[in-house]
């Protein structure tokens, strides 16, 4: 591991909890791509409350909570969490057809707040039905023997229960975007705090550097990642090459193109107050 000065600490960085962004904390983790953080590990609705409140430098978050705080933070260039089809892991199921759940109740995980965005977007505006929502446990109210109506599960919960026989209907969220929109869909961001940056400018921009060789080790070795994965998963490796395969993890053009309609739709909507600058860290050559 790289060493920080004697009395400095190392960046806080902000790891989302899921198994979706393994191939890019995996060469951390195993010392593949060295790098000294001080890691910080939830589900990205707790990240997004540690990164507005000032004790993360540097974190993977959910897209919206860039859109609601812009003037706080600076968009690593190239990095992301999303997918241009199936994401697989961001699933609406249901018990009846999802044209069905007009008045009706969703459930929804309490750790995220872009698929709870994008689903109210989805069924609104392209399903065209109009359900409330509360917010729960879906494992623990499932395991008590409850059965709501419809569940919105992300991350690992998603890959649990997405065979569930009492939830027939499954509506895959970065699918039906795809359908909508003809665009990927970019759940997460990394961002950099401003007063960060403002005091450690050359320490947070390199463990953004780092990070994007990670990503880059990861994109090349998703076979091990795979296979890594799916030890103790209930997904075999045949499925965990399918999962990872469907993911986007880069911040191109049409990614881009599709962020900024996310954000345009929210804005359309009432969500947000404004589509927001996309406002990027400058990384220089050596990204």
């Amino acid at each position: 591991m790289r060493q920080t000065t004697p009395g400095q600490r190392p960046i806080r960085l902000g790891r989302i909890g899921y198994l979706n962004v393994l191939p890019l904390h995996y060469p951390l983790e195993q010392g593949i791509i060295p790098g000294a953080f001080e890691i910080v590990a939830g589900p990205p609705a707790e990240l997004n409350i540690l990164m507005d409140h000032g004790r993360l430098d540097l974190s993977g978050c959910s897209s919206i909570e860039y859109a609601r705080h812009p003037e706080q933070y600076r968009i690593v260039p190239d990095l992301a969490i999303g997918s241009r089809g199936p994401v697989q892991s961001v699933l609406l199921l249901c018990r009846t057809r999802p044209e069905d759940l007009d008045g009706k109740t969703i459930l929804v995980s309490a750790q995220t707040h872009t698929s709870a965005a994008l689903l109210d977007l989805l069924l609104r505006s392209h399903i065209g039905v109009a359900p409330g929502y509360q917010t729960g446990d879906a494992t623990a109210l499932l395991a008590s023997g409850a059965r709501p109506e419809a569940i919105l599960c992300i991350g690992d919960e998603a890959l649990n229960l997405r065979k569930h026989p009492d939830y027939p209907h499954r509506l895959d969220l970065g699918e039906a975007w795809r359908q909508w929109t003809g665009l990927p869909f970019i759940f997460g961001l990394w961002i950099a705090r401003e007063d960060s940056l403002s005091l450690r400018r050359e320490e947070v921009t390199e463990g953004a550097r780092i990070m994007l060789r990670a990503k880059r080790w990861g994109q090349a070795n998703l076979e091990t990642i795979s296979g890594v994965a799916a030890q103790g998963s209930i997904l075999n490796l045949e499925e965990m090459r399918s999962y990872f395969a469907g993911l986007v993890y880069d911040l191109g053009e049409e990614e881009l193109l599709g962020l900024r309609t996310f954000y345009e739709r929210l804005a359309g909507a009432g969500v947000i107050p404004g589509v927001p600058e996309l406002r990027f860290l400058s990384l220089g050559d050596l990204a």
